[in-house]
């Protein structure tokens, strides 16, 4: 009998966590001729998320968890949650009910004709704003623009992933991660479920801008060195156009004896070129910045305890 592993990171998640077994439960029950592991990542809650889980584990021991020492992140409870799936396949969804569980049938159905990769593609995004809908498709364009690895548009961490895409996935083990990249860039044979994404079920998102915009630059950063040569291509017009610039001013000089007020010529060119330098400075920073994370070769994660054993490992 195959067994899949949902891996389900939780952060602050108690309001959910109720809802979020009931539908878990009677969905597993009701899929026959599998073994099922529903693995949930404890990213440093605060609140009541661990003790819940461990209430769940204790009357069905298809529960299984892993309670961070403290936060991480969403990125590395993902990759903690393959480094203890124990499924022949995994399947990552959120603890807030916006992607429904009850696609996951056909998740399977899907994996046992031979895809690698089910991922979940949204035709519609309920409960988001207009803004965050509109970043969020101007982000995915601008990424695909600058990478040469198709990224899936409209999708999110919502899949399943056979056991050959786990063990490439952990392999992965930088410290800066964009796991939507990531999915794309192992390849394998993909497939797309349609579906219309709904509202948190309970409690508020994690997902504030400052959080989203990090996120975007570590997408951006982890998978592309494209924005290095903004300099290369910034330098050329720039130069061509400071040349015209000079050429017009010698000459209307010499045509019409009209003289240039040099110092405002002077701050313009000062401004123009100092905002050129800060933006290529930043760029550059931003890649600095995460060779100087990688040099550290610290674990991604710490773990204080997995189903009711203290752990000392480190990842």
């Amino acid at each position: 009998m195959k067994k899949i592993t949902i891996i389900i990171p939780a952060y602050n998640e108690q309001d959910s966590l109720p809802f979020l077994y009931e539908r878990m439960e009677k969905l597993i029950n009701s899929i026959e001729n599998y073994e099922f592991e529903i693995l949930f990542v404890n990213d440093g809650s605060k609140d009541k998320t661990i003790d819940l889980i461990k209430e769940y584990r204790e009357k069905d021991k298809r529960i299984s968890y892993v309670d961070f020492s403290r936060n991480f992140g969403k990125e590395i409870a993902m990759i903690a949650g393959l480094d203890y799936a124990q499924g022949d396949a995994v399947i990552f969804m959120d603890a807030d009910l916006q992607d429904p569980p009850e696609l996951i049938p056909k998740m399977i159905e899907y994996w046992e004709q031979g895809y690698d990769d089910v991922y979940a593609q949204r035709k519609s995004r309920k409960g988001e704003t207009w803004l965050k809908k509109f970043t969020s498709k101007m982000y995915y364009r601008l990424l695909q623009t600058l990478t040469n690895v198709e990224i899936q548009k409209d999708t999110g961490d919502f899949r399943l992933l056979d056991r050959r895409c786990v063990n490439a996935l952990k392999k992965l083990r930088e410290s800066q991660r964009c796991s939507k990249s990531m999915f794309s860039w192992i390849g394998y044979n993909k497939k797309a479920i349609y579906y219309n994404r709904d509202p948190r079920v309970a409690g508020q998102t994690k997902w504030n801008y400052r959080k989203l915009v990090n996120l975007a630059i570590d997408g951006i950063t982890s998978f592309t060195t494209s924005p290095l040569r903004i300099s290369t291509y910034i330098a050329i017009p720039t130069f061509m156009a400071l040349v015209i610039y000079f050429i017009y001013v010698i000459a209307k000089c010499c045509i019409e004896g009209v003289v240039i007020q040099a110092f405002q010529a002077i701050i313009l060119l000062v401004l123009f070129f100092s905002g050129i330098q800060i933006l290529l400075f930043g760029i550059v920073g931003e890649y600095l910045g995460r060779i100087f994370n990688e040099t550290k070769n610290r674990p991604l994660y710490l773990i204080k305890e997995y189903n009711g054993k203290r752990e000392t490992n480190e990842n």
